[in-house]
């Protein structure tokens, strides 16, 4: 029984060493990763703006910073860590950083005017439309949210999510899920790393408790001899009472 405890703990206990290569081995590709992202970040060199009691602000206003913040946290249900918004790190290098600077763009295209010059008159479902300049609203619009057809509408478009706009986007979005992945590739690694103590100490404990010499087995005691009852005799009572 013993031999076969040893066993069971230097498996638990190789078991754990393997889970600690692991965990190793993962830690060091992330910790690769933080620091290509950080080295990307850096060569960007995007910052987020703080006034001087440390608060974010935008375009010189923490009213401007707040509403880029209720369409992060509440249009797009995005879970803002604030530990990330730290004004002594205005780099933008972590998720929320990241998310922050692509709400701060989105923001801007979608509450900005564009400005639309008709060269001619131009007729649209019923509608002319004169050679002029025209003073479009985004109003909220999305890129889907356009008419693309219409005189106004559809250069408008164009003009408000530009090219630029939407490769800004695209790539605040990879910074960000690179971030995210990361962690979440960081937490794997800690998971693997408890793990393997845990199987290295229950295998270690297991060994522990199996180790000494094997106590020598007691014999077995002997049951007392009983006599059947129908070799029970009164025969001596008989006996006595013939004297």
């Amino acid at each position: 029984m013993r031999k076969r405890l040893k066993v069971l703990g230097a498996f638990l206990v190789l078991v754990g060493l393997g889970f600690f290569i692991g965990a190793g081995v993962a830690y060091s590709k992330v910790q690769g990763g933080y620091d290509s992202l950080q080295a990307f970040s850096e060569q960007q060199n995007v910052t987020l703006s703080y006034n001087e009691d440390g608060v974010l602000i935008d375009r010189g206003t923490v009213e401007g910073a707040q509403a880029i913040r209720t369409l992060l946290e509440d249009d797009w249900n995005f879970p803002v860590v604030e530990s990330d918004l730290d004004p002594n790190n205005p780099l933008v290098n972590s998720a929320t950083e990241y998310m922050y600077q692509m709400a701060t763009i989105a923001y801007h295209v979608l509450h900005g005017t564009q400005t639309v010059v008709l060269d001619e008159a131009v007729e649209y479902n019923g509608e002319t439309f004169e050679a002029g300049t025209y003073e479009f609203d985004v109003d909220g619009r999305y890129w889907t949210d356009f008419d693309r057809q219409h005189p106004i509408e559809g250069p408008a478009r164009d003009q408000a999510w530009s090219g630029t706009a939407h490769a800004l986007v695209a790539e605040l979005g990879v910074g960000a899920a690179t971030h995210s992945t990361l962690q979440l590739a960081l937490g794997v690694a800690a998971l693997l790393a408890g793990l393997g103590f845990l199987c290295t100490v229950t295998g270690s404990a297991v060994i522990w408790a199996a180790w000494g010499k094997d106590e020598p087995e007691m014999p077995e005691t002997a049951p007392e001899p009983t006599v059947p009852e129908s070799f029970e005799t009164d025969e001596p009572e008989k006996e006595l009472q013939k004297v």
